[in-house]
């Protein structure tokens, strides 16, 4: 017989023997040592009959040791401790407490887990169910160390010997772990005592409780919507579908265009998510659900600290019956620069594999060619392509000769012989007046055979007569936003147009019932974002003078305030009618508006008049965008940029004439990959690494958040931006 070890004391096993035998050691040791014997009847033990093992029992011991660095012993202060319970469990406490300090100068021993069951396996099971519902934070501990050697098929069969562990590698390839809600919980902590920088000097929101979700019967089958009709018909026959329709259909731009319009795209996915289910069952007859492009991509990561992929699939997942729809800024992506063609190509694959159905594709010049590699992007992944005309100037106006209907007939002419299923109006400025609408929509329906889809923004307040009358000349489709998220620079009221169509022939198949619910829901929501309402004011009709797209308006406000101009507003708006013109009337939208808002702000912080601009003799220093327009990096206007301003902003520069992808490299995406690699400390997924490539800094700041506090979209609105009130309770799904 040989002894590994000899103590005067019961060893740390003797809570498997107790388990197994009923039989309380430690009492029968201090029974001894005051002068009882083992037989006694206090201690029970009878030679004769000694207690007889009763299933298995197996003992974990938590400490705070690495297994990743040798068992070396971690110390710290325990942040959270969080021990499992329940039958056949048994907890001996060391020093384990939420607060509890472990110094390197004695036992590393948490706690001790034994597990106790009828057979081994069932111990095992039930040993392995108590290790992960162990939360203990603050410290490195050997928990996954301990998961891994308790499902260990050796251990399971009782083969081990003592070199177990120096023959088993696998044990110590561990799971990375997430520490979710530790660094959820620290992200509340930092908002409370710091603020969060986004909601800083603004408004406070009041509104704190959940907004209302309209009910709806999950029991029943989900109703069959535009999608189902897309899947069963493809984008070539869901486009004649979409024509030979009697009723007017609408697409909903709640999701995204309006609270760009009106909040500066700072709605988040967690209020998005909540009532995206309801409308799949309550207004399954939407055209589709505008909710995806354009700003979103941008500000989720730079300022919401979310992924932009994730809310289409979230929402893709929540509304699998209606289309999805996103704006695509052709060869500019989601950003606001030329990206390689290589970039484009891989973004449209990746979002029609994530979930995306509708691609509303643009030019900020209407230059064709540089719209021609994202349309054939969209149509070769088999999804819709649905390519814009950018609608600025007057057709009505006989004086306004640069873009009148001739231009727009022979633009849409050239989309749909390029392929597009669909032709867009985007009136990004709400410039269609009734009248021009009419004439516009007749003319297109009797020169191309695509369905006809009409955007436009409330700006002015009269785009529901536009919508009206377009509709009398068989528009297809139009846009128009949630009742409390609608006018202003955001879209007409979708509830009211379709309360006033229901005795029309174009009636919309859509329950007003339904639709006014929903509306109370984005009622309750957009109290959320009080910080974010913009104090500017619907337009006079000097928009029809200055053209400033709806997006734009309360952004350059924004702008305008944050360099001391708040008050010179009217001037902004003058300056940006001047600037039009020195650039020789451009179409203005993303990204084009804003080198147009960039200059007109340069030039009313400066006092500078368009003779200043034009005065050769003085030196000034261009915004850069500016510089971007002019050079051709946004591409070409019809007719060109004016000569001299051309010599006055490049200076010796010659500009681009071609289209600016063509000159650029290919990206090359696996040195992206290695990069994103870095930041994430894992292989990145494709969509990772296009976010890095549209927008690195973005994407690396947005990483790190990630990081430090995990997915923070899954945390109530109110909480996200003031932290947690003293007493409230809320629970988040992490997983």
């Amino acid at each position: 017989v040989y002894f590994i070890e000899v103590n005067p004391r019961i060893q740390v096993e003797h809570t498997v023997t107790e388990e197994v035998t009923g039989f309380d050691i430690v009492k029968a040791q201090i029974l001894v040592s005051s002068g009882h014997k083992l037989t006694d009847p206090e201690i029970g033990l009878d030679p004769e009959n000694p207690p007889k093992p009763n299933g298995f029992a197996i003992q974990c011991r938590i400490t705070t040791e690495d297994p990743m660095n040798s068992f070396m012993p971690d110390y710290g202060r325990v942040s959270h401790y969080r021990s499992a319970s329940g039958m056949g469990i048994r907890l001996d406490a060391g020093s384990a407490f939420s607060g509890a300090v472990v110094n390197p100068f004695y036992d590393s021993l948490l706690v001790k887990v034994t597990a106790h069951g009828r057979t081994f396996p069932e111990t095992a099971r039930r040993m392995l169910r108590c290790l992960q519902e162990f939360r203990i934070r603050g410290v490195k501990t050997n928990i996954p160390f301990l998961t891994k050697v308790v499902t260990n098929e050796v251990f399971l069969k009782g083969e081990c010997t003592t070199r177990f562990i120096d023959n088993t590698p696998d044990l110590f390839n561990l799971p990375l772990r997430k520490n979710r809600a530790t660094k959820l919980l620290s992200y509340i902590g930092e908002t409370i005592v710091n603020g969060n920088p986004i909601v800083k000097d603004r408004p406070v929101a009041k509104r704190r409780s959940e907004a209302p979700v309209p009910k709806y019967n999950l029991t029943m089958p989900r109703p069959a919507g535009t999608r189902d009709k897309f899947l069963e018909l493809g984008a070539t026959g869901f486009s004649k579908w979409i024509t030979s329709q009697q009723q007017l259909m609408f697409t909903d731009t709640t999701f995204r265009d309006a609270h760009q319009s009106l909040h500066a795209t700072r709605f988040r996915t967690y209020d998005l998510l909540n009532i995206a289910e309801a409308y799949s069952y309550l207004c399954p007859n939407l055209f589709s659900l505008e909710m995806w492009g354009g700003a979103t991509f941008d500000t989720s990561m730079r300022f919401l600290h979310e992924c932009p992929w994730q809310r289409l699939a979230d929402i893709r997942e929540k509304v699998p019956n209606i289309l999805t729809q996103m704006l695509l800024r052709a060869s500019n992506a989601v950003g606001y620069t030329n990206y390689p063609d290589n970039v484009v190509t891989a973004f449209v694959k990746e979002a029609a594999q994530t979930g995306m159905d509708v691609f509303r594709v643009f030019d900020a010049l209407n230059w064709v060619p540089n719209m021609k590699l994202a349309m054939d992007a969209v149509i070769e992944s088999g999804m819709i392509c649905e390519a814009s005309i950018c609608y600025t100037g007057d057709i009505s106006d006989p004086k306004k000769t640069k873009y009148d209907l001739k231009y727009y007939v022979n633009l849409a002419k050239q989309l749909e012989n390029m392929g597009a299923h669909i032709l867009a109006i985007k009136d990004m400025a709400g410039l269609c007046k009734p009248d021009s609408a009419t004439l516009l929509v007749k003319t297109l329906k009797q020169e191309i055979g695509i369905p006809i889809h009409f955007h436009t923004h409330d700006t002015a307040g009269i785009q529901a007569a536009s919508i009206f009358n377009a509709a009398a000349e068989q528009l297809d489709i139009a846009d128009a936003a949630m009742a409390p998220m609608s006018g202003g620079t955001s879209q007409p009221n979708l509830n009211t147009i379709v309360g006033a169509l229901q005795f029309s022939d174009r009636k919309p198949d859509l329950n007003r019932d339904a639709l006014d619910d929903i509306a109370t829901y984005w009622r309750a929501v957009r109290e959320y974002y009080a910080p974010f309402e913009s104090a500017v004011l619907p337009s006079t009709s000097d928009l029809y003078r200055h053209e400033m797209p709806g997006g734009q308006y309360t952004n350059l406000f924004a702008q305008a305030q944050a360099l001391g101009l708040s008050d010179r507003w009217s001037d902004v708006c003058d300056i940006y009618a001047t600037v039009n013109e020195l650039f020789g009337d451009i179409v203005k939208v993303t990204p084009t508006s804003k080198a147009v808002g960039d200059m007109a702000l340069f030039m009313v912080a400066n006092d500078l008049t368009a003779e200043d601009i034009m005065d050769t003799s003085r030196e000034l220093a261009f915004p850069a965008s500016v510089i971007d327009l002019i050079g051709g990096m946004m591409g070409q206007p019809p007719g060109g940029f004016p000569e001299k301003i051309r010599q006055i902003v490049l200076k010796d520069k010659p500009g681009l004439t071609d289209r600016p992808g063509a000159s650029l490299p290919p990206a090359n995406m696996e040195n992206a990959k290695a990069e994103v690699k870095k930041l994430l400390g894992r292989e990145p997924e494709n969509r990772e690494v296009l976010s890095y490539l549209l927008y690195p800094k973005v994407y690396a700041d947005f990483a790190k958040h990630q990081e430090t506090y995990s997915d923070v979209s899954t945390l109530p609105t109110p909480v996200f931006f003031y932290g947690q009130d003293a007493g409230e309770e809320f629970a988040v799904e992490i997983e």
